[in-house]
């Protein structure tokens, strides 16, 4: 069990959890809101306190090339990245999935400019959630210490070999001072056990090719063989999940259910939000509303079959994401979920909002005016006003 507790900020967690995990490769390059984080690894591997071979690259880009050539090489390879940063590694994302190079990677959410802004959106990691990774979110500094020691065992699962990346919210996580259980070292490290490479390059007693052109003839076999190993991660996930919980007592799902198995109505809403809406949901219980809460956990592989059924007996939900999806008439997580419910005989009634960009607070008051307005769905069984629209804006 846990038997270490500290105030740490996001990024302090990572950086910690990055120290016991012990790295073979790090190459990073600072940007806001994640730099903490790797200034304070960088001080560890300057320190003498992990065995780690530290990078300083000179782009993002440059980063990701250099997990993707350490993790090939045999190595067990971790970076982390933000919003313009994360954007220009963007060409490599897919090569490191498609490579099945299991790297790590933090992501503490930032918009995208422009207008410059270096606060919260999701704009960064919804926009690469098709390029064949592994995605946590993490509501708190605790989800993303956690997430970031579960995230080796996920990524370098012999079932699986893909790269992970834990997102966590920028500056309003990343930068706040929280209550952190930690895990002894020892703990850590028998966890996450070690590295075992497939296929390393440096070994030279079986020569392999590593990104060999896929012409017409084969290239849909390999996208089809990456689809199915994202699949298999899913089962993957639980199993380690649960392992982490035999040592951590903290136990992780593929979603968070917040008084969801009696309600009536419901929000699904990722990452640090999910606090305020927890806030919300508690006071309208004690006045008898019956009010739940879905927080997506694992958005690839994206556990639709588990969210369908966790839905399925809502009358109204209301779908929120921190990020746009210009001109699609609904956010990311809305379309999933609405594909996760397509073809149940009764579908709950749903409307999506944008919220909280540019880092924008959201209050207690803004979920409460998103669950009236489920109640008034749920009395009448029909959407009145839009079904897609952005909260809290100025006119």
């Amino acid at each position: 069990m846990a038997n270490k507790i500290a105030a740490l900020t996001g990024n302090n967690a990572v950086a910690y959890a990055m120290r016991q995990i012990n790295p073979d490769v790090v190459a990073a390059y600072p940007i806001t809101p994640q730099t903490e984080a790797v200034e304070e690894f960088a001080d560890f591997v300057a320190n003498g306190l992990v065995q780690t071979e530290y990078i300083p690259v000179e782009s993002e880009h440059s980063s990701m090339s250099a997990c993707i050539g350490a993790s090939a090489a045999g190595a067990r390879v971790m970076t982390t990245t933000s919003s313009a940063g994360f954007a220009l590694m963007w060409e490599m994302l897919p090569i490191a999935a498609g490579l099945r190079t299991p790297v790590i990677m933090y992501v503490a959410n930032r918009a995208f400019s422009a207008p410059l802004n270096i606060h919260c959106s999701h704009d960064d990691t919804m926009g690469g959630r098709d390029t064949g990774w592994i995605q946590i979110y993490s509501e708190n500094a605790q989800e993303v210490y956690d997430n970031m020691i579960q995230a080796v065992r996920i990524g370098e699962h012999l079932d699986v070999r893909l790269p992970v990346m834990v997102c966590v919210d920028g500056f309003i996580i990343s930068h706040a001072v929280e209550r952190v259980e930690l895990l002894e070292d020892d703990v850590v490290r028998k966890f996450i056990g070690p590295y075992k490479a497939v296929n390393p390059l440096l070994d030279v007693s079986k020569p392999v090719t590593i990104g060999a052109i896929g012409l017409p003839d084969y290239y849909t076999e390999h996208k089809r063989q990456h689809s199915q190993a994202i699949l298999d991660a899913k089962p993957r996930i639980l199993e380690i999940a649960k392992e982490y919980a035999a040592v951590s007592g903290r136990q992780y799902g593929l979603f968070e259910s917040y008084k969801l198995s009696d309600a009536e109505v419901a929000i699904v809403i990722i990452n640090s939000a999910a606090g305020v809406a927890k806030m919300v949901i508690d006071e309208l219980r004690a006045k008898g509303h019956k009010v739940g809460l879905l927080k997506p956990r694992i958005y690839r592989p994206f556990p639709k079959e588990e969210i369908r059924d966790a839905l399925k007996h809502l009358k109204a939900v209301a779908v929120m994401d921190r990020t746009d999806a210009f001109g699609a008439g609904a956010t990311p997580t809305a379309t999933e979920v609405s594909a996760a419910l397509y073809g149940l005989p009764k579908v709950p009634l749903m409307i999506n909002y944008v919220y909280g960009l540019g880092g924008r607070d959201i209050s207690p008051a803004d979920i409460q005016g998103v669950y009236n307005r489920l109640f008034d769905i749920a009395k009448t069984g029909k959407i009145t006003g839009k079904v897609f629209d952005y909260l809290n804006v100025r006119d």
